[in-house]
């Protein structure tokens, strides 16, 4: 191993090899995914649930809140990534074309205005 972290497309055939050698692909319809995927989110929302923003922001510095931060992420990311590869969605364009799209439709904050001037156009 050479140190340097999988890409992404490697990462996305590792995880559909693994469900191919249990046999799981029948149960990895868009649904079933779509569905564990949101369960996971929730998941990770649960640990920030009740915290303060204070603590939300060092929810890292506990060895296991941020043990527990980072296997909700896997996860999060496993069945977004599963989900993409049933569908055939190239997840990094997808994302690609929806910020640029959203830089479209929100415009760059005018500094100059200062922070109490609101909305451009508005």
């Amino acid at each position: 191993m050479t140190g340097q972290p999988p890409d992404l497309a490697a990462l996305q055939r590792r995880l559909v090899e693994f469900a191919a050698a249990r046999d799981w692909e029948p149960f990895h319809t868009p649904k079933n995914l779509a569905a564990a995927l949101s369960v996971e989110a929730a998941e990770l929302l649960e640990i920030f649930q009740w915290l303060t923003p204070e603590q939300a922001s060092a929810v890292m510095a506990d060895p296991g809140s941020a043990h527990r931060v980072r296997d909700e992420v896997a996860d999060v990311l496993a069945y977004l990534l599963q989900f993409c590869a049933v569908l055939e969605v190239d997840v990094l364009a997808a994302l690609a074309a929806k910020i640029d799209r959203n830089e479209e439709r929100f415009p760059r904050v005018d500094r100059t205005r200062g922070p109490s001037a609101g909305p451009a156009g508005g």
